[in-house]
């Protein structure tokens, strides 16, 4: 027996979820991703002095203001009035790890808008560095952990 989808209707065709009836709980979650570049960009990242300037600061404002228009970015998701959005980042050997959590006390989960969060702050700190390293590489990006709702607590396995 398949699992109906929830984002069709009977018909097949694309719907946005009805959370109407779903209790309200504390959500949170926590994706991340990362940014791999060449020492001189990564230097300049590390150092503050990239030509554009403050790389870092930059996405993690971009990081921010991306989780806080995620319904207007992905089809069918709802808009969310969010309680708090943090994006981190972590200078790893060849590059940048970037970690963004979303949280709200609402009807649905913020999957997505960590998601997005850390997708733009990856996607900033390529734009603000570009000048430096073209063949940047963005990867890894994917959801680490969520809290609340009917399916609990969730981490992914590493």
């Amino acid at each position: 027996m398949s699992k109906r989808l929830t984002h069709l209707d009977e018909s097949g065709a694309a719907h946005m979820v009805d959370v109407g009836g779903k209790a309200e709980t504390v959500r949170k979650a926590v994706a991340s991703g990362v940014i791999r570049m060449s020492a001189r960009a990564l230097a300049a990242i590390k150092a503050g002095n990239a030509p554009k300037g403050d790389v870092l600061g930059t996405a993690r404002v971009a990081g921010i203001m991306a989780a806080k228009r995620t319904a207007e970015l992905i089809p069918l998701c709802h808009p969310l009035a969010l309680d708090a959005v943090t994006v981190d980042f972590e200078f790893v050997e060849d590059g940048v790890h970037v970690t963004a959590s979303a949280s709200l006390y609402g009807r649905t989960g913020v999957e997505m808008e960590a998601l997005t969060a850390t997708s733009v702050a990856l996607l900033t700190i390529y734009d603000m560095a570009k000048a430096l390293d073209k063949g940047m590489v963005i990867g890894e990006i994917r959801l680490i952990e969520k809290l609340g709702g009917k399916s609990g607590h969730w981490r992914a396995d590493d």
